[in-house]
């Protein structure tokens, strides 16, 4: 059974930082694709930060140069370090894999984020 626990979340004034962890636990864990997707209140889930195969990463225009998205294979962990947090980025942020060979896709609980002065 695949799990995927987030921590990190929390609240900060415009320009701070928070950094967001995802432990991902199951037996065999090989991964197409693990990142972060986000959503704000009333808004669609949009991705924020991801690996994709051969460790490519994406990130949303609206993160890029502000966000940061790292892993640790051995643990099957990712993270996501965010600075210059700006009102707009509060929302739900949830850890995403996507597993091979299968593409059986995982959601995390979420956690919030609150960017507020």
């Amino acid at each position: 059974q695949v799990q995927l626990v987030e921590s990190g979340g929390g609240s900060v004034p415009p320009g701070g930082s928070l950094t967001l962890s995802c432990a991902a636990s199951g037996s065999n864990l090989r991964f197409y694709a693990m990142g972060w997707y986000r959503q704000a209140p009333g808004k669609q889930r949009e991705l924020v930060a991801v690996f994709t195969s051969g460790d490519s990463t994406n990130y949303a225009e609206s993160v890029k140069g502000r966000f940061t998205i790292t892993r640790d294979n051995a643990k099957n962990m990712v993270y996501l370090q965010m600075n210059s947090l700006k009102p707009e980025d509060t929302a739900v942020y949830y850890c995403n894999i996507v597993l091979r060979p299968t593409r059986n896709i995982y959601w995390g609980q979420g956690t919030q984020v609150t960017v507020s002065s």
